[in-house]
């Protein structure tokens, strides 16, 4: 339906974009007001955050890790965040609300049926979770040491994106274009076939499989799996 670099068309999920959002929602936390200074520190910051929690884990970061890391001096971080638990909930809410907006509305053509509509929402993710890759990465691995509400948030966000594809496939059956004996569970272990992309990212690498085929991949396997139908197959 697709490629990466159709959707990164359609969708600016560059850092700065994403630092500016983080701006905007945290703008009673953030001390700096001046966006052109603010954006361009908030891309040191998350930069340097994702890089070093890849390498040694956000647990174990500290913030003289993070002003080495960014080229800040410590000063300067506090004027951004009052802890790591507040870095923490900027990171991951701008996960959750990528996320929110790339898959909440498809194309009116695709939205009217749930067999494009399902598809849409498999290819959608992967092309989102390479966009985000090091964003994805640190919200998956780190997801064990996260406090409550760190937690909380990233489930929240699991279970809305595991909804989206259960709607589409209870669409489906209701239509009779899928035929699937548990909704939820089925939702649920297709979620962790996204996931594999961005977590096992090399495997694919070292294969040559890129964004494109590991999505088409994935949409065979899922439809294979819930006996998807045409549409005149499902009306006959």
């Amino acid at each position: 339906m697709g490629d990466l670099a159709e959707f990164q068309r359609r969708h600016d999920f560059s850092m700065e974009t994403l630092c500016a959002r983080i701006l905007d929602r945290h703008a009673g936390t953030v001390r700096i007001k001046k966006p052109q200074v603010a954006v361009p520190n908030l891309v040191r910051i998350v930069e340097a955050t994702l890089a070093i929690s890849n390498r040694k884990g956000f647990h174990s970061m500290s913030l003289r890790d993070l002003a080495e890391g960014s080229g800040l001096s410590m000063g300067a971080l506090y004027a951004y965040f009052d802890g790591k638990e507040t870095l923490l909930m900027m990171v991951l809410g701008q996960v959750a609300d990528a996320v929110e907006k790339a898959l909440r509305t498809p194309p009116p053509d695709v939205a009217a049926d749930p067999c494009l509509r399902l598809r849409w929402l498999l290819e959608t993710h992967v092309y989102l979770s390479e966009t985000m890759h090091p964003w994805f990465v640190f919200a998956y691995m780190e997801a064990k040491a996260f406090p409550k509400e760190g937690r909380d948030l990233a489930l929240r966000s699991e279970l809305a994106t595991e909804a989206l594809i259960a709607d589409a496939l209870a669409e489906g059956v209701a239509r009779g274009r899928f035929t699937i004996p548990d909704l939820s569970m089925t939702a649920a272990l297709i979620k962790p076939l996204l996931q594999d992309w961005y977590v096992k990212r090399g495997k694919y690498r070292r294969r040559e499989v890129g964004p494109e085929d590991y999505a088409r991949h994935v949409v065979a396997f899922v439809e294979t799996a819930i006996g998807a139908r045409r549409a005149d197959a499902a009306a006959a």
